[in-house]
């Protein structure tokens, strides 16, 4: 049974059809030289329009906030045009789509970001960390990271201003609202987890001067376009991208209750999701239900069955389902109704075209074709 997550839900003045969401996914297919999205991404996105809440890939705030070849951006003209597509195509599917707004951070390489250095919380380089880069090739040549610099308090001040910039052209490219991507080992992360902020100003050492920066970042967002249209995404246990907090149970729990005192209509909780990974304890899923007030997200290794327990427990509002969207088009149908789910081609999963983007088939049956 899965009759919890075909529930509609409200999410600010958005009324969502269904509790499932297509989380962040990066695909790398964004038009060169421009970085900026297209028809092909366009029709990606479209297909999956029923979900109750789409949320896209991450999207970079700034050049210099790029981490990967062939990523989308949300800070030219040419980009908001090429986003405008997206929501349209969404849209006219009765979908809702949310845009993640991201900067990397550290996680970068000069080739990707115009030669700079990258900047960080701190200048401290994530160990075992690669990125690719256009290469010349359909292949992206993976590189490991770089040093990062210190970002100076016009450096904060600046990546501040490009969130509430990139906020107010999400709304401008008909986007429903925005995600800013806090998790993963990515900037606003690097300022989060102790182990990668050893800053000595207001912005490091104990925890709430490292929660700062994300709070000034919401802040600037909630005010530029609401708070009924910002969600934040969070990973409290994963040491992605080489962050790594000492006390990740309390930090988060502080970085909900925060979030909350900005009113933010969402907190997105990106679970450990490696095969063999423990699983988040029930004792810190609730310890944040009790910080956060808004609705809340989970995505890792779910599937209908765990979703519907989740939900059913109160410990989650909606859930995200990740790697089976980019197989399953029509995975909200698929869950329901309890069809076999395909499998993805990893190959096909960043770069490229068509194949492995929009070329998966929604699923037939007789019983699926006398509905």
């Amino acid at each position: 049974m899965t009759d919890a997550l075909f529930q509609p839900i409200q999410l600010g003045k958005l009324t969502l059809h269904n509790r499932i969401v297509m989380p962040p996914m990066t695909r790398s297919r964004a038009s060169q030289p421009d970085d900026a999205a297209n028809d092909l991404m366009a029709t990606y996105y479209a297909q999956r329009a029923s979900a109750g809440l789409i949320v896209t890939e991450g999207t970079q705030i700034s050049p210099m906030g790029k981490g990967y070849a062939w990523t989308p951006g949300i800070y030219s003209e040419t980009q908001i045009a090429g986003w405008k597509k997206v929501t349209e195509a969404v849209h006219a599917k009765d979908g809702s789509i949310f845009a993640q707004l991201w900067h990397v951070g550290r996680v970068t390489h000069p080739d990707n970001i115009g030669g700079e250095q990258p900047i960080s919380s701190s200048a401290i380089q994530a160990e075992n960390v690669k990125v690719f880069v256009d290469n010349g090739t359909d292949e992206p040549g993976f590189v490991d990271v770089t040093k990062p610099r210190e970002m100076t308090h016009d450096d904060i001040k600046l990546v501040i201003e490009q969130y509430r910039q990139a906020a107010l052209n999400a709304i401008e490219a008909g986007f429903d609202g925005i995600e800013l991507h806090a998790a993963n080992g990515y900037l606003i992360n690097q300022f989060i987890d102790s182990e990668s902020n050893n800053r000595t100003d207001e912005y490091g050492g104990c925890l709430e001067n490292r929660l700062r920066f994300l709070d000034e970042v919401v802040a600037a967002m909630v005010d530029a376009i609401g708070g009924d249209r910002v969600g934040v995404r969070l990973a409290p246990l994963t040491t992605l991208n080489g962050t790594v907090d000492s006390d990740p149970i309390n930090t988060y729990t502080a970085a909900a209750a925060l979030l909350d005192k900005q009113k933010i209509v969402y907190l997105h909780i990106a679970e450990v999701d490696w095969d063999d990974a423990p699983d988040t304890p029930v004792s810190f899923k609730q310890a944040l239900r009790n910080a956060f007030s808004g609705v809340l997200i989970y995505a890792g290794r779910y599937n209908g069955e765990k979703a519907e327990k989740a939900i059913s427990q109160g410990l989650a509002d909606m859930v995200g389902f990740g790697r089976p969207f980019v197989a399953n088009p029509d995975l909200p149908k698929r869950i329901k109704h309890g069809y076999p789910l395909a499998a993805h081609v990893p190959e096909t999963l960043f770069g490229g075209g068509e194949q492995g983007l929009i070329d998966y088939p929604n699923y037939t049956s007789q019983a699926n074709a006398e509905q």
